[in-house]
């Protein structure tokens, strides 16, 4: 089932190329070179991610989307942001989608939602100077273009820090890091072809258990400046 959702991701991605060739060589066919630098950050639930990604866009001065994607994405469909939210970041049947869609106008299809959050993801990208957080955004992003981060943590340090910072209960957090987790991996198998823990997909994988929001934020800025050291800053 991945390839349909393959194909269609390409087909998102060329026609958003298509609408911006005019800016390029219209024979180009490695269109990165055309996109301003940016940054993706993947990351597991506790581990830190949202804050150290709004901290790295901060220092730099990038515009940072989170959940911005989700109002861009409803602004576009017309949706409410409630409906977005409900798929958002989640793996869904087809069966399911169509059965959903007969009997409520309102249901976002995977479809609409995908090519939504390709045309989205794309254009921020392709402006640059942005961080981007989640939503599979490495995966739909050209690798040179972009430093791709996963920030992770142990699971009992992840653990500690939900109880901690969002007040939960240890059943209560270790319910929520597992649905979050369940939701995340998922999206990414179903929609990507892939597994979102893999290593190779990202060019840092940062573990946060030693190190405090400025000391991450810090190391992911040296990464983006190396990456981007040959004039593209």
């Amino acid at each position: 089932m991945h390839h349909i959702y393959e194909r269609l991701i390409n087909r998102f991605m060329r026609e958003f190329w298509l609408k911006h060739r005019s800016e390029a060589d219209s024979g180009e066919t490695d269109y990165a070179q055309h996109f301003r630098p940016f940054i993706t950050v993947s990351r597991e639930p506790g581990s830190g991610g949202r804050p150290i990604a709004q901290l790295v866009a901060k220092k730099l001065k990038f515009r940072f989307y989170d959940n911005q994607i989700i109002s861009d994405i409803a602004k576009s469909t017309k949706l409410r942001r409630s409906i977005v939210e409900a798929v958002d970041e989640k793996g869904r049947g087809l069966i399911a989608d169509m059965i959903h869609g007969l009997f409520n106008p309102d249901y976002l299809s995977d479809v609409d939602y995908m090519r939504e959050l390709c045309k989205v993801i794309l254009s921020v990208a392709y402006k640059g100077n942005a961080v981007i957080v989640g939503h599979g955004s490495n995966f739909i992003t050209p690798n040179s273009a972009g430093l791709h981060v996963r920030i992770t943590a142990p699971y009992r340090v992840r653990l500690r820090r939900s109880m901690k910072y969002e007040n939960l209960s240890l059943e209560a957090a270790k319910k929520r890091l597992k649905e979050i987790e369940t939701d995340r991996t998922t999206f990414v198998k179903q929609y990507f072809a892939k597994d979102i823990n893999e290593p190779k997909y990202y060019d840092l994988t940062l573990n946060t258990t030693f190190y405090n929001l400025d000391q991450s934020a810090h190391l992911i800025i040296a990464a983006f400046k190396l990456k981007f050291s040959r004039g593209t800053m």
